[in-house]
């Protein structure tokens, strides 16, 4: 009973402050900051915490914008996962039908990050206040303050070195267009750039004198596509120029620069691809008399889920129920959906049918047709990865860890779209963020209440690692770059 008082208490906590994390994602939609460079989005988070008792340590892994934030002492230790970093290039005018940048080249909050840190911020004020009620706490709260997941993979860096060590269980979030439990693996990455070096010469007079990097650049693309036939079908490899050598074809390009990113289920599994991709660079480099260097940008680790702590977070999900949303936030919905082509819509239903699997084909049209998705999904949890990748997989090697995703976006919009930025301070992302704080916290509490569901998590955990133990990839000298 004690325990179902204290779930009450935090609902009631995140509702009464409920203005202190909707106004802090909005404040940090507006900033935008990209990658490892987020000094107003972290000093914005950090002043909240402090103002809620919180003590803060700030420039962890080598990153400025990187913190922990603490409060309680004992056993166990909970944390929670915080991401404020936007997408470059994604800047978006907040509210209208259509794709216009509020700053041409500008930033854009394309994932919901800003929506991601406020949430968990939730969940850490809420647990704080539950627990401060208490006689003997007999517990330690750790926010997480993590820079660059869309691109560095800050997380990594910071498990690097050691900053989740003394974590029991680790709890995250992310904005969707959907109520979920984040029930899958994802995809292990490592991000590589290969720099050609050559010697430049007139095209035309003297091509014989010139070495070309961008030949050697386009030989390696070469040999990576016939590598894709050889290596495991879940496996992944992209390339984008960072750098394809001037703009000027008299000139024979002397410098290159392309970047790799290297996927697959497990990290064991993309080093070795890793290993073939870099000897096709120095094949390349050789066939054009250039010179190849390999410098890391960053990797991170698949995601280990964990069906103990992702059963008490659904319970905790079914026990609030399916987030309630107003008639005016489901018509400002339908004013986007609307728009959708029917491909979406199909994309959206074979979704429903991937998670409700009985559903009656009509119920399953209907749900489809919504503008918002509120209905809380069934429980499913698979080792198979997404597609995707995400640094909270290097978290997740350190401790168990659960995570969820909630309904903060109209039906059927793509992350990384403009209509996830345009929506991104609606009061539908407010209800995402005030929902999934509700649910981490009371989850922790779970965690902090039941020694035999922390020891079920652990032990599960270390099944989960195949006994393998976690191994950065990121080389030891490689720092983060802002």
């Amino acid at each position: 009973m004690k325990n179902i008082d204290d779930k009450n208490k935090i609902a009631e906590t995140v509702h009464r402050k409920s203005k202190i994390f909707t106004d802090l994602s909005d404040e940090i939609w507006e900033f935008a900051e990209t990658r490892f460079d987020l000094p107003r989005s972290a000093d914005a988070i950090i002043s909240a915490l402090k103002k809620e008792g919180f003590k803060v340590m700030r420039g962890l892994g080598g990153m400025d914008d990187a913190f922990v934030a603490t409060w309680g002492s004992g056993n166990p230790v909970v944390g929670f996962l915080a991401e404020y970093d936007a997408l470059a290039g994604m800047s978006q005018i907040e509210n209208i039908r259509e794709k216009r940048a509020a700053v041409n080249g500008g930033s854009g909050h394309g994932c919901g990050h800003n929506g991601l840190g406020a949430g968990s911020l939730a969940a850490a004020v809420s647990l704080k206040d539950c627990l401060s009620e208490r006689d003997a706490p007999g517990a330690t709260i750790k926010f997480f303050g993590c820079p660059a997941e869309e691109s560095g993979s800050g997380k990594a860096f910071m498990a690097r070195d050691g900053v989740f060590d003394d974590s029991d269980a680790l709890f995250s979030w992310h904005p969707s267009t959907e109520t979920r439990i984040f029930g899958a693996s994802s995809l292990a990455n490592y991000q590589v750039f290969y720099k050609f070096s050559g010697v430049s010469s007139h095209a035309a007079a003297a091509p014989e004198m010139g070495r070309s990097a961008l030949d050697a650049a386009e030989l390696m693309s070469v040999g990576v596509n016939y590598l894709r036939e050889h290596i495991i079908d879940s496996a992944r490899i992209h390339y984008a120029y960072a750098d394809a050598g001037g703009e000027s074809p008299n000139v024979v390009q002397a410098n290159t620069k392309v970047l790799y990113f290297i996927r697959a289920p497990r990290s064991s599994q993309v080093k070795p691809i890793f290993e073939r991709v870099t000897d096709i660079a120095r094949g390349a480099a050789l066939m054009t008399g250039t010179s190849v260097e390999v410098e890391w940008d960053s990797a991170c680790s698949e995601f280990i889920i964990n069906d103990a702590l992702g059963r008490a977070m659904y319970e905790n999900m079914r026990r609030l129920g399916k987030i309630e949303f107003s008639e005016d936030e489901k018509e400002y919905a339908r004013n986007y959906t609307e728009t959708l082509p029917d491909t979406a819509r199909r994309g959206v239903l074979n979704e429903l049918k991937k998670y409700f699997r009985d559903i009656d084909i009509a119920e399953a049209e209907r749900m489809a047709s919504e503008s918002l998705l509120a209905d809380i999904f069934p429980y499913l949890m698979t080792e198979d990865a997404i597609s995707g990748s995400t640094d909270v997989g290097d978290a997740s090697w350190i401790a168990p860890t659960a995570q969820l995703v909630a309904t903060c976006y109209p039906s059927g919009f793509p992350a990384h779209s403009w209509q996830w930025v345009a929506s991104g301070k609606s009061g539908i992302m407010h209800k995402g963020i005030l929902y999934a704080g509700k649910v981490m916290a009371m989850t922790a509490l779970d965690v902090i209440d039941d020694p035999d569901l922390l020891a079920a998590a652990k032990s599960e955990h270390e099944l989960r690692k195949h006994g393998e133990r976690y191994n950065c990839a990121i080389p030891k000298e490689k720092s983060a770059e802002k």
